[in-house]
C-alpha cells in the first residue's frame, strides 16, 4: 500500500503515483515553492492583508479611518503596489485597486481611503 506524499492517504491507482488527489499534488508543490521562496510569499500575502483590509474598511469609495485602527489589524503601510498622485501633489499608496494617504488631523493620525478611479489612468 502507497502513501500520498502530501496527506500520507492510501493512494488507489497507478503504481507511479505519489499523491492521491490533484489538491494534494497542488498543495504539496505550493509549501515547497513557499520554503523555496519564502520572502516573496511573505510580502504577497502582506498585500493581500493589506487590500482585504483597506477593502473591508473603505466601503463607499472614500472614507477616513484612524492609523491605529488600521495597524492593529494587520495593516502594513511599507507594503504597495503602486502610488498616484493628485493635481495638489498629495500621493495615494495603493494595494491593487485600494488606495491610503496618511494624513494628520487633529493631532491625530488617520489615513484616507479611496478606490481606483478611471480618471486615475491618466
Amino acid at each position: 500500500m502507497k502513501k500520498c506524499n502530501f496527506c500520507d492517504s492510501e493512494i488507489i491507482g497507478r503504481s507511479d503515483k505519489k499523491y492521491c488527489s490533484v489538491h494534494c499534488k497542488s498543495a504539496h508543490q505550493y509549501e515547497k515553492r513557499k520554503q523555496e521562496e519564502g520572502q516573496y510569499y511573505t510580502i504577497d500575502k502582506q498585500l493581500k492583508t493589506n487590500r482585504k483590509i483597506l477593502k473591508a474598511y473603505n466601503k463607499s469609495g472614500l472614507s477616513t479611518v484612524r492609523k491605529e485602527k488600521l495597524i492593529s489589524e494587520g495593516f502594513n503601510p511599507k507594503y504597495f503596489t503602486h502610488y498616484w498622485k493628485n493635481q495638489k501633489g498629495q500621493v495615494y499608496l495603493f494595494c491593487y485597486e485600494y488606495g491610503f494617504m496618511a494624513l494628520k488631523e487633529h493631532q491625530k493620525e488617520k489615513y484616507v481611503l479611496v478606490k481606483w478611479q478611471p480618471y486615475m489612468d491618466s
